[in-house]
């Protein structure tokens, strides 16, 4: 009785798998047919302007290599590091109001918010954060 059953389950269990395949395949075949369709329908007729590249509507002009502030890449990694912050707060928040966590994850956000603050602290030493 136990092998019947043991089959039994593992054919649902695979029955299941074999729905999500099934949906990855039509997902797949949606995207080369529609893409197919796209390259067999379009016009094709290549000229100068096409073939010329576009930015913001203007012609460009000059060399494509222009030197970028490097202030720029801290400014985004500080707001990638406080963006990491926020997502790991809402769901800290939700944690913190189920019972029999509370301290833990007090302990953990206070550890957590000490290292955004000593990376904080850092990099205004660092004079990262005065504008220029």
């Amino acid at each position: 009785m136990g092998d019947g059953f043991t089959a039994l389950a593992a054919s649902e269990y695979f029955r299941s798998y074999s729905v999500i395949g099934l949906l990855a395949v039509v997902g797949v075949l949606f995207v080369a047919v529609a893409f197919g369709a796209g390259r067999l329908l379009r016009p094709v007729v290549p000229t100068p302007e096409k073939l010329l590249t576009y930015e913001c509507g203007v012609d460009p002009v000059g060399e494509g290599w222009a030197h970028t502030q490097v202030r720029y890449y801290v400014y985004a990694f500080l707001y990638v590091i406080f963006a990491v912050d926020s997502i790991f707060l809402f769901p800290w928040a939700t944690v913190f109001a189920a019972p029999g966590y509370g301290a833990t994850t007090l302990v953990e956000m206070f550890i957590f918010l000490g290292f955004l603050a000593v990376g904080l602290l850092y990099a205004w030493k660092k004079g990262v954060l005065a504008w220029a």
